[in-house]
């Protein structure tokens, strides 16, 4: 890298985080800043996309001008910019594309969309300060779980994908969040749940590990049937609601989410050797459970392939990933032009 390495604004808010990033050369994280919205919307349950939008733009102005100042540089310094297009909340999304477009008619920065589910992939290659970065070594298989997506995808090269696999209902993420409201564990329910199951046995209780014949595809929602039909069965009360024998949610918790994360792995290791992949890839929100990071580093071993994820802090909603993105997009591509819209849903590729 050389001090001419261009530097890159990214600005990231498709669901309920506003966030904003300052990234050198495609690798280096110069700043990383994000505002949550974690509190305003547990009071719900979950994220309630209105609220999102507004909250998004009540910040991002300040979000933006933090993560420069964090990065030490001011617009000049910077060779472009570029914001999530999709997929996501299309409020929410709007908010940071249309704070980017402003942005680059006031600058005359190019300015590229990006895919969310591109970013997190490449979160795998950052770095910051001196940590060596991880080099990607073709063709990779990357699992990207988040609360709405769970895709395998083959990567050949930088831009070239190919989804192996996805979701045919819930996602990884949102079962995790649904099982946690089963149980009554509280908001976020994915870290709730990861730390309920921590305390509890992962083999008391045989949950199914659902499998979509002939594919690497993925299908979660009877695996939710069944912890509702297991609570019920136990002679709870209802379900929502805390069980009062600690012992027995965590144990709950801990078999439930291991039938989540097998199911993960399996389909992900049977692509991986399918492909002859070199590597494996972990990303998404849901690469920050410690069961399936302790679990994907396991099957790495076995196959004798490498295996990377991000830090905790890459792998939920940052605009880090989104300047990445961007610089090698611009590098490939240009710059798009400033009527590109918003879009809920944006496949990273097609399904083979």
């Amino acid at each position: 890298m050389t001090p001419e390495a261009p530097i890159i604004l990214g600005i990231e808010t498709s669901c309920d985080e506003t966030a904003a990033a300052v990234v050198r050369d495609g690798i280096e994280v110069l700043s990383s800043v994000v505002a949550s919205q974690e509190a305003v919307h547990a009071r719900f349950g979950g994220i309630v996309p209105e609220i999102a939008s507004r909250k998004h733009a009540e910040v991002i102005t300040a979000v933006v001008e933090e993560a420069l100042t964090e990065a030490g540089v001011s617009w000049p310094d910077l060779a472009g910019m570029a914001v999530t297009q999709g997929p996501g909340l299309v409020g929410s999304l709007l908010v940071g594309l249309s704070a980017a477009k402003g942005y680059a008619l006031a600058t005359g920065l190019p300015l590229v969309g990006i895919n969310h589910l591109e970013g997190h992939l490449l979160a795998n290659f950052l770095r910051f300060g001196d940590a060596e970065p991880i080099t990607p070594d073709f063709p990779l298989v990357c699992l990207i779980a988040s609360g709405g997506h769970s895709d395998i995808l083959l990567m050949r090269d930088l831009g070239v994908y190919k989804i192996l696999g996805w979701t045919k209902d819930d996602a990884a993420g949102e079962a995790l969040d649904k099982g946690a409201r089963v149980l009554g564990l509280p908001y976020p329910g994915g870290p709730a749940l990861d730390a309920a199951a921590r305390q509890g046995k992962p083999t008391a209780i045989a949950f199914p590990r659902p499998q979509v014949s002939g594919s690497f595809d993925f299908s979660f929602s009877g695996l939710k049937t069944a912890l509702v039909r297991h609570i019920q069965a136990a002679g709870a009360p209802d379900t929502g609601t805390a069980l009062s024998n600690v012992a027995a949610l965590s144990d709950i918790a801990a078999s439930y989410q291991e039938a989540v994360v097998d199911t993960l792995i399996r389909n992900t290791t049977a692509a991986a050797k399918r492909f002859s992949a070199k590597q494996m890839l972990l990303a998404g929100g849901v690469a920050a459970n410690s069961r399936l990071r302790t679990k994907f580093a396991e099957a790495g071993r076995k196959l004798g392939i490498p295996t990377h994820y991000p830090p905790l802090s890459l792998c939920t909603d940052n605009a880090a990933m989104i300047a990445a993105a961007g610089h090698f997009r611009l590098l490939r591509h240009g710059s798009d032009a400033l009527d590109m819209d918003a879009f809920s849903s944006l496949p990273v590729a097609e399904h083979v």
